[in-house]
């Protein structure tokens, strides 16, 4: 009798642990259609825990678009740029704990309506799951919840290594110009190391007139900071700067020294600079919600921003 008992409560112990499993991969399955790919959907705060969204919501939505571009992971997570589709199939979860899981995501690429190659096999990603109020979520896929967070950090660190060079720039060179409402520095680095940042930089003040920056006044000063911290707040302590008039080139060269290629590439190339001239404007205006949709210099054209 004990023996039949023990067999019965085995078999349904059996049958209550493929139920889970079987749920597991239902859920899994279900969580796979908010998986990123090149946007994050606002209905994902449902099927993420709190702190996994909220990487992703920075990295997607508050991180400069440019900057997160360079990381093309993030806009791709399972799919490519030749306009594909991830194709999902929950080959196998794993209960790591009473709160934690872990499923194995095949994922084959679509083209329309139809697979490719179906000789091919799928890509094997790993679909993280913590159960948060009774309710299963992701937490993570392949790992880049982690990468997101290193990503952020570096990109505190560059913001703030490229504020106290702008707040240098505006301080002390814009103190030089005729001063108008605003002054917006452009930053276009030639080579960067510990406390050192050579650049190409251009310093102009503007009038906000209507929806339009109106520029008043403004110039180029290229050459090399060095940069420390004091009271934990990164800071400009010295900047070397190409003089100008004959001696331009002769001290651009021994200030650039090995980037002076570098430098010349950028400093020349007129349409270069005035796009990120209008990029760094735009992302300013984004950044201090400056009501401004484009930027004019006198006698030209305006600019849409």
């Amino acid at each position: 009798m004990k023996k039949t008992l023990v067999i019965a409560f085995a078999a349904l112990l059996m049958a209550a642990c493929t139920e889970n499993e079987e749920k597991l991969k239902q859920r899994a399955e279900e969580l796979c259609r908010y998986i990123p790919d090149k946007e994050l959907q606002e209905q994902s705060k449902d099927y993420m825990t709190a702190d996994f969204y909220a990487v992703l919501d920075t990295m997607f939505n508050l991180l400069p678009e440019f900057e997160g571009m360079d990381y093309e992971w993030l806009y791709y997570f399972v799919s490519g740029n030749d306009g594909s589709k991830p194709e999902f199939s929950v080959d196998a979860v794993e209960l790591t704990d009473k709160s934690h899981a872990v499923a194995t995501i095949g994922v084959r690429q679509v083209s329309g309506n139809k697979a490719f190659d179906e000789a091919i096999e799928p890509v094997e990603h790993k679909l993280y799951m913590e159960k948060v109020d009774g309710q299963w979520l992701m937490c993570d896929f392949d790992g880049h919840k982690a990468d997101c967070i290193r990503q952020i950090a570096m990109s505190r660190k560059e913001q703030a290594l490229r504020d106290a060079i702008g707040d240098y720039l505006v301080k002390e060179i814009g103190a030089q110009y005729e001063k108008g409402e605003i002054c917006i520095p452009v930053q276009m680095m030639v080579h960067e190391e510990e406390g050192l940042f050579m650049g190409d930089f251009w310093v102009q003040w503007y009038n906000v007139v209507g929806d339009t920056l109106k520029c008043v006044s403004g110039g180029n000063h290229s050459g090399v900071m060095k940069i420390g911290q004091e009271n934990g707040k990164y800071v400009v302590s010295s900047f070397e700067q190409t003089v100008d008039g004959a001696g331009n080139d002769a001290s651009a060269r021994s200030i650039f020294g090995n980037y002076y290629d570098v430098y010349s590439d950028i400093h020349s190339d007129d349409v270069m600079v005035e796009n990120i001239r209008q990029q760094q404007l735009g992302n300013y205006v984004k950044r201090h919600q400056i009501n401004a949709k484009y930027y004019q210099d006198y006698g030209w054209n305006a600019v849409a921003l």
